[in-house]
């Protein structure tokens, strides 16, 4: 590698590209329901539609801030209520594959992760909403930098029968000029995942306790050691099929 190679950080819906040289993944593991009086009715059922939806949102706004607070802290844990609002908390260690890929275009294209990480969804009690599609926390981004957004993904959106609020976490990615070795730049680049996929599968209704853990923090390493100046490196994250 040679000294003073051009430093790019671009940041994209699809992908981070950073100069590296070593690589390190961060990946928290944590665990965790007349004509008057028909118009009359369907405004109570209106008004109450709207109440349950306010509180399964605020709920899964808490839950994902519950569990953010977590992470960092192995052996940590905390009980978390959900409300019942008509819907149906639905855990999911098995869904929501997220796949990490990096290349500079030149000698590096390596898939660095490729699993479940896990999601959660409150299944609302109702078919149809007009805020489907609405992010209630983060954006459609499937990977962002250490200074820009959130990790957290929450948004509503249509399920298989009902609409539901899907709460997923995307991986960050931060970029670390670490100094000069044997007369070489290194570049440290960081990316955090939060693992939801050892959590208990469960679908219930109504009031229901959630313990929420963080197990542990896996960390892995890659090192690259290059024998040219690359002026970019490319993280691509494909998360539940996205990208």
């Amino acid at each position: 590698m040679h000294r003073g190679f051009k430093r790019e950080v671009l940041l994209s819906k699809r992908a981070l590209s950073i100069p590296v040289t070593f690589l390190m993944l961060f990946v928290a593991m944590l665990g965790i329901i007349s004509v008057t009086y028909y118009f009359a009715i369907e405004q109570v059922n209106s008004r109450s539609g709207m109440l349950k939806m306010a509180t399964a949102r605020q709920d899964m706004l808490a839950l994902s801030e519950s569990i953010l607070q977590l992470v960092g802290h192995p052996g940590s844990a905390r009980i978390f209520e959900i409300s019942d609002s008509g819907g149906r908390i639905n855990v999911q260690p098995a869904a929501n594959i997220l796949t990490l890929s990096i290349t500079d275009g030149g000698e590096i294209a390596d898939t660095t992760f490729n699993e479940t990480i896990g999601q959660v969804i409150y299944e609302l009690p109702f078919s149809e909403t007009a805020d489907t599609g609405l992010f209630l926390k983060g954006d459609s981004r499937t990977v962002v930098s250490q200074k820009s957004a959130t990790i957290t993904q929450l948004a509503i959106a249509k399920g298989d029968q009902n609409s539901e609020i899907q709460l997923r976490y995307r991986p960050k990615v931060s970029y670390v000029a670490a100094g000069v070795e044997n007369g070489n730049p290194v570049n440290n680049i960081r990316i955090y995942i939060v693992n939801l996929n050892t959590s208990e599968q469960m679908s219930l209704y109504g009031k229901v306790p959630l313990r929420i853990s963080c197990a542990t923090i896996d960390v892995a390493s890659l090192t690259y050691e290059l024998s040219y100046a690359p002026e970019f490196l490319t993280v691509n994250s494909i998360l539940g099929g996205s990208s």
